[in-house]
C-alpha cells in the first residue's frame, strides 16, 4: 500500500483498530470509520488466547483488569474433558476491549470518523450470511453476576455450544451459539434452551443474569467471498467456529497484516494462518454431531485440541 496516503480502514473492531494501530506504528495516516457508537457490548466469547499478547504488547495496548483463564473443560452429552492451559488466557469484554483498542488508534493519530465517501482499503466489520430458514444458526451472550472461576466450560448439546468464563470486574460471560431448530420452539427463549442441558442448568445456578442477552444471527463457517480489492480482515475475511476461542486472536493477527503485509502476500500469509484452525474446528464440529466422540473425547489431549485451534504466528 502507498504509505503517503490514508488507509482508509471500515470497522473499529478488533481487527480493525489493530490495523490502525500498525499502519500509525509504520508512519501511515489512517482513517477509521466505525458507524456505530462505541464502546458497546458485542456478541463474542470473550476469551483472548495467550498468543495475542505479545502483539497487543507491541501496539502498545494492554488489559491489566482482564480475569486470568487457566483451566478449561469440555462437557459433551455422556463426557467431560479437563486440561489446564500452558498459559493463562485472558477474559475482558468486547465492551472494555473495543473501547481500549479504538482509543490506543487515535492517540496515535487515526482519524476516526462515522462516514466518508472514500473507499475502504480494508474492511473489518464482522459478518453475517444467509441460510435457508430452519437451518440457521444463531449467536448470544450475557454477562452474570455471582461466584467466580478461573476455567473457560464449554457446553456442546443440541447442535451447537455454549461457552462460560471470566471476564474483567467480576463478571462472568456466557455465549454460545445455537441452531435455528433448538430456539425457534422455544421463541427464541435463551434461558429456556440451556435450562435444557443440566450439565449447563447446574452451572448457571449460582449465577445471575446482569442484562438481557443480546442475540446475533445467522452465522456461516468458513471465508468470506470478496466483492471488492478491499483487503478484508476478522470475522469479514473469514469466520471461525466460536467453541474454538481464537477469534480474537485471528482478528488481531489478520488486522495487523491487512496493515503491513506487501499486496502480493497478505492472501498467501492469511491462508498460513488460518488454514489449519479453520480445518480443525471444521473436524471438531463434525465429530460433535457423532455419538462416538463420547467415547473418542477422554483419548485426545486437551493440550493438543488447543494447539490445533490456534492461529499460526505470522512471524
Amino acid at each position: 500500500m502507498d504509505s503517503s496516503k490514508p488507509l482508509v480502514i471500515l470497522g473499529g473492531g478488533p481487527a480493525g483498530s489493530a490495523a490502525a494501530i500498525t499502519a500509525r506504528l509504520r508512519g501511515q495516516p489512517v482513517q477509521l470509520i466505525e458507524k456505530a457508537r462505541l464502546p458497546r457490548h458485542k456478541v463474542c466469547g470473550e476469551f483472548l488466547s495467550p498468543e495475542a499478547v505479545p502483539l497487543l504488547d507491541r501496539m502498545g495496548v494492554s488489559f491489566p483488569e482482564a480475569a486470568a483463564i487457566r483451566r478449561v473443560s469440555l462437557h459433551l452429552r455422556r463426557a467431560e474433558k479437563r486440561f489446564s492451559l500452558l498459559e493463562p488466557a485472558l477474559g475482558i469484554s468486547r465492551y472494555t476491549m473495543d473501547d481500549r483498542m479504538l482509543q490506543r488508534a487515535a492517540a496515535l493519530g487515526a482519524t476516526v470518523i462515522a462516514s466518508t465517501d472514500l473507499q475502504p482499503d480494508i474492511v473489518a466489520t464482522g459478518r453475517r450470511a444467509s441460510q435457508p430458514k430452519g437451518q440457521r444458526l444463531f449467536g448470544f451472550k450475557s454477562h452474570f453476576e455471582g461466584p467466580e472461576s478461573d476455567s473457560v466450560d464449554l457446553y456442546f448439546f443440541g447442535g451447537g455450544y455454549v461457552g462460560v468464563n471470566p471476564v474483567e470486574g467480576g463478571r462472568t460471560n456466557v455465549c454460545g451459539l445455537l441452531p435455528e431448530s433448538v430456539l425457534a420452539p422455544l421463541g427464541f427463549e435463551i434461558d429456556e434452551a440451556l435450562d435444557q442441558f443440566e450439565p449447563l442448568r447446574e452451572r448457571l445456578a449460582p449465577l445471575k443474569r446482569y442484562f438481557d442477552w443480546l442475540k446475533v444471527g445467522p452465522l456461516v463457517f468458513g471465508p468470506q467471498t470478496a466483492t471488492s480489492s478491499a483487503r478484508r480482515a476478522g470475522d469479514a475475511l473469514q469466520f471461525v467456529d466460536p467453541f474454538t476461542g481464537s477469534g480474537m486472536l485471528a482478528a488481531i493477527e489478520t488486522g495487523v497484516l491487512a496493515a503491513e503485509a506487501p499486496e502480493q502476500e497478505y492472501v498467501q500469509r492469511v491462508r498460513a494462518i488460518l488454514a489449519q484452525p479453520y480445518y480443525v474446528a471444521s473436524i471438531m464440529r463434525s465429530a460433535l454431531s457423532t455419538t462416538w466422540v463420547d467415547r473418542l473425547l477422554p483419548l485426545v489431549p486437551g493440550r493438543l485440541m488447543y494447539q490445533l485451534t490456534r492461529p499460526k504466528k505470522s512471524r
